[in-house]
This record gives structure tokens, sequence and C-alpha cells, in this order.
């Protein structure tokens, strides 16, 4: 059994004689402190709750007398683990490190992904070798707004801003608990500056765009976010117009707020997802609505990119001990570049500023 694997917790029911007729799953779910209803059928789908020692239905009416149950797989304590994860170091000090994220790399912990984070990896390059007991773990957090409710005198890297797994570019990570409130306070008033650069499907009219529109959990899919009506948390994305080819616009970003998705999700209330986002409409049902002129390139630039094309490119703050101010710029991967070489003209006209390193 590795430090990983769920722990098994059994609960157990004895219906008593008063008991009126009810559904077995909405039993356990009124019985079981957090259940969810959804969670529970899928729990007596795969046989986890039994009647009498048999498996059921969810639809079955339990009566006086019946044995139920539940066999629950609890998530392990969380543990922040030093692992010997190379990292791509722009600048670094006693005091805080500056990083180029890789995509593919989740940014910390979360019960979905206990090892192989942004986390793990600064830990071990900042000398940690012993896990962390994490005591309380909220694993992921609404916002980035949130994400320094990671950090405390015990816990270390501090997080401070967070990039979605599959976005790459520049981050900062605190390696104290004074240096993370001071650089969580800067994000917190708007004084950071960052610039995202992204390819967007569709062909954006407008050369500088703001777009607004609280941002909260969507009603399709409980892991994805969306634009909504009522609710959410309020939200601002600036766009500005780099380069427009045939069937996607080069854009850069530049964030009012820090929502979970942003970006990806207000380009995708816009009609325009980013290029290759599986998750935002950024990949086949985008390509479906493409020019037969243009879709055998837009086809072969998909082919080249696994993700969504959204780079973090740069980032200026000013460092909390020494009062400097500091920048940094990331050059746009390898796979967006590939994209970009397919969808743009081939002329001879110089690089946009934003495709330099």
């Amino acid at each position: 059994m590795s430090q990983f694997d769920p722990i098994e917790h059994t609960f157990e029911f004895v219906i008593p004689a008063r008991q009126s007729p009810e559904r077995l799953d909405a039993f356990v779910t009124r019985s079981i402190e957090h259940a969810t209803r959804t969670r529970v059928q899928a729990a007596i789908e795969l046989g986890r709750v039994t009647v009498n020692g048999a498996a059921s239905r969810a639809n079955y009416k339990i009566k006086p007398g019946d044995v139920i149950s539940v066999l629950v797989l609890k998530p392990p304590p969380m543990q922040l683990i030093p692992q010997d994860i190379p990292l791509d170091v722009l600048y670094e000090d006693e005091h805080l490190i500056v990083v180029n994220k890789q995509a593919g790399m989740p940014v910390h912990p979360g019960f979905g992904n206990r090892d192989g984070t942004l986390v793990n990896a600064v830990l071990w390059h900042t000398g940690k070798r012993d896990p962390i007991e994490v005591l309380s773990s909220k694993g992921e957090w609404e916002d980035e707004d949130e994400a320094a409710a990671y950090s405390s005198a015990e816990v270390r890297p501090g997080i401070i801003h967070r990039l979605d797994k599959d976005t790459s570019g520049v981050m900062v990570v605190g390696k104290s608990y004074a240096t993370t409130l001071a650089l969580s306070a800067q994000f917190a008033e708007r004084t950071v500056s960052r610039q995202y650069v992204c390819l967007a499907w569709g062909v954006i009219k407008d050369n500088e765009r703001l777009i607004e529109g609280n941002i909260g959990i969507s009603t399709r899919d409980r892991k994805l976010m969306s634009v909504v009506q009522r609710g959410g948390k309020v939200a601002g994305t600036e766009v500005t117009v780099v380069e427009r080819y045939d069937c996607t616009t080069l854009v850069t970003c530049k964030l009012r707020t820090g929502r979970t998705h942003q970006i990806r999700v207000h380009l995708s209330h816009i009609r325009h997802p980013v290029f290759g986002d599986p998750d935002y409409g950024g990949r086949d049902a985008a390509l479906n609505g493409v020019h037969h002129h243009y879709k055998r390139s837009a086809q072969k630039a998909l082919t080249m990119i696994h993700r969504q094309a959204l780079h973090a490119r740069s980032l200026g703050f000013v460092h909390p001990i020494t009062k400097k101010e500091l920048s940094f710029t990331s050059p746009i991967p390898n796979d967006m570049m590939d994209v970009l070489n397919v969808l743009r003209p081939t002329s001879e006209s110089p690089l946009p500023s934003v495709l330099e390193s």
C-alpha cells in the first residue's frame, strides 16, 4: 500500500422497526455527513453499498431490519513531499524564487494529484527532504486570490498565485511566510504586472476589448467554470490583438482579477476559445466551425499541441525585501511556436515583440 492509496472506512446501519420506506440512495446521503446524492449513487453502482450483504440498486426501498453497509474510500492525510523534479529557475535569492513553469505540471498538491507538482519540486530545490504534514487542505482553491491561504508558518514554499496545470509561464514563489504575505498583498492590490499570450479561435474584430462577467462553477460540469448570471465572482480580462490569421487570433491578456480558468472561460464566453483547450471548446468543437479553406492547416496545428495555447509570458513586481523592481520574461514554448508557424502567414514580416525571447 502506497502513501497515496485511499483509506477504507465502513459505515453500517441497522434500519429500526419504525423506519418508513425510503430509497437507498436517499437514506445513505442523509445518514453520512458531507455525502452527496451523486457520489452515493456512484458508490452503489460500484457495489460499495450493500443491503444484507448483497449489492442493491439506488431505488431499493429500505425496510425495518435491513443491514446497510457503506464502504467509503477516504484520501490519506495530505503531505507535502519534496521531490527531485527539474525546475527552470529564472531568479532566486534567500527570499523568493521565480520559475518558468512547464505545461503539464500542477502548481500544488490536491486530492487528485498528490505529487509531481511545483510545490514538491520547490521543496526539494530549497533543501527540504522530509515530508510536511498539512493539517488542513482546501485541495483546489476557488481562485488565485485565495491561493495565499495555502501558506503558513509551517508550510513552505508559499504559493502566491497559480497557473493551470497545462498553462506554462512565469511564477513567483515565496520562501518565507513574511515574503509570501508581502507578495500576496501586491497581487491583491493589483500592483503586479502580468502579461499572458494566447492563441484564440476565430478572428477577433476589436483591437482591444474588456471582457467582464462573473465566474462561478459550471452547472454542466462541476469541475469547470463558466460565466454565470447569478452568484459567482466578479472577473475582468483585458484582451489586446497582436496578429490576426485566417481562422485564429494571437492576443495578449491582462487580468483585472484572478479567477480559476479566467482567460479560458472569458474567451470561450465570447466564442473565441483558446486554441487547443479541451475543456472550453478549443479543440474539435472549434475545428468543426472552421471554413473548409483553412481546415487542413488548422487541423495540422491542433496535432502539434495537446493543451490550451496559453502562456504567462511576463511578470513584474517589487521585491518585498530589497524594494527593487523586478521583471521576468519567458519565451513562447516550442509547442505554441510550432502552432504559430503553421497558422501564421509565410511572409517576411518581423515577429511581434511578444514572440521574441
